[in-house]
């Protein structure tokens, strides 16, 4: 899949390893890990449901974004870019979401 992200810093620190070692610390190695395995999809619903990295959509407030598990409690947040397709049930269409947008990394629990 395609990964593009929410702002212009975020690409510049997800991009850069030495940036991503000094903003995220531990979590770097597996934010890049991540990452690899939503590029390597070739849609968003052959990214693994099962650990790691365990794709899962959110729900409440959060119930168009999904998230991959890094480092206990973290998670990558991203969601499907630009428009989610949507099925006729109007749940988003996994198999038709090939680019996703780099929301944040964070504890939302």
């Amino acid at each position: 899949m395609e990964i593009v992200f929410r702002s212009a810093k975020m690409a510049k620190t997800l991009g850069d390893e030495r940036r991503l070692n000094a903003e995220y610390g531990q979590q770097a190695k597996a934010i890049r890990l991540r990452m690899a395995v939503l590029e390597a999809a070739p849609t968003l619903a052959t990214v693994p449901t099962m650990p790691p990295p365990r794709r899962h959509q959110l729900k409440g407030d959060k119930d168009e974004l999904f998230a991959v598990d890094l480092k206990h409690p973290y998670r990558l947040v991203f969601r499907p870019h630009p428009d989610a397709p949507r099925r006729e049930d109007g749940g988003i269409d996994l198999d038709k979401v090939t680019c996703v947008e780099i929301v944040s990394v964070e504890d939302y629990h």
